[in-house]
């Protein structure tokens, strides 16, 4: 899949020469970090980078403290929607769109994704690239990594990523920002994700997901073409339900096709072709319980960020920024 392209090597190099010494949170001497040097140096990074590099890393304790407070998924949608679907970020999503309308149509046109749920992601991902993250990815990974046990093999593996694609491709280790977590860019793609997806929009051999709009929306759309994105597909329909409240406990993998739904009380309230896979989703509005059947692409939405509320948020967004945009 598509890694980091090169970034000039110089950046690299000025990276390297600027590494401080620190005398708190070197990471380098943690008990864990030989481990994870001879992991990386098997794939050709020189120990010596990496102890350097790790050694430039610092404990932050707000990072620790950001990620144990309760996410918004924890929210009701009534309360959910209330923080994406504002006037304000469809005002701003209209315009992020209008200015970059050349390359959204063309990306769009090329894989398939409307335009209108590529910019969806970017609005509510980082309000259309203004608030990416204050914090040093490397910062976020080590913190995550060696000072967060319940979920220290992933931000582990995360940041063997990011040191191995920092280390071949010149990225400018010190420099880049991103959220607590380490999730980088216009579109908050995690180290192992923009390696898998990222791709270059212009062909000059680099991918800035940071300041530039157009490999960014590139970079989103190739995501969700290769998580399976059906052009022209529907994504979500409403529903009547009247059956098993347990219904609702399967996932948010299609599985049941909308025929067997109906038949266990679901019905969609659009016409819909009975024999494509759907999966009931029940959410807590503002007018009481709301009753949906997601279709594939909005199972393709939800592997953005594995929930619900932030895939009917996508959705629900997009559909204000395409009629907008009429």
């Amino acid at each position: 899949m598509v890694g980091f392209m090169r970034f000039q090597t110089v950046l690299l190099s000025l990276s390297l020469a600027c590494l401080p010494l620190r005398a708190i949170a070197d990471y380098s001497d943690h008990p864990s970090a030989a481990v994870l040097i001879n992991r990386v140096a098997e794939r050709g990074v020189d120990r010596d980078w990496l102890r350097s590099a790790l050694s430039e890393a610092t404990r932050q304790e707000s990072i620790l403290k950001a990620i144990s407070r309760p996410a918004e998924k924890s929210k009701p949608w009534s309360e959910y929607q209330d923080i994406f679907l504002t006037d304000r970020r469809a005002k701003e999503g209209v315009e992020f769109w209008r200015v970059n309308k050349e390359t959204l149509d063309r990306v769009s046109q090329d894989t398939g994704v409307p335009s209108e749920v590529i910019v969806a992601i970017i609005g509510v991902e980082t309000y259309y690239g203004r608030i990416t993250g204050s914090y040093r990815v490397i910062d976020a990974l080590a913190t995550l990594a060696f000072d967060y046990p319940r979920r220290s093999p992933f931000f582990t593996k995360e940041l063997e990523v990011f040191l191995e694609l920092a280390y071949q491709s010149g990225l400018p280790l010190t420099e880049l920002k991103g959220s607590y977590a380490g999730a980088m860019g216009l579109g908050q793609f995690m180290p192992s994700s923009y390696r898998a997806y990222a791709k270059d929009f212009e062909g000059d051999g680099v991918i800035d997901i940071w300041k530039n709009p157009n490999d960014a929306i590139m970079s989103v759309a190739n995501y969700f073409v290769a998580h399976g994105w059906r052009p022209g597909g529907e994504v979500i329909t409403r529903a009547r339900f009247s059956g098993d409240p347990e219904l609702f406990d399967v996932g948010l993998k299609p599985k049941l096709s909308i025929d067997m739904l109906s038949d266990k009380g679901l019905t969609p309230m659009t016409d819909e072709a009975v024999d494509q896979l759907a999966t009931p989703i029940k959410l807590d509005g503002k007018s009481g319980e709301e009753h949906w059947l997601g279709l594939h692409n909005f199972y393709v939405i939800t592997r953005y960020n594995h929930s619900a509320m932030y895939a009917m948020a996508v959705h629900q967004l997009s559909q204000t920024l395409r009629a907008q945009m009429l």
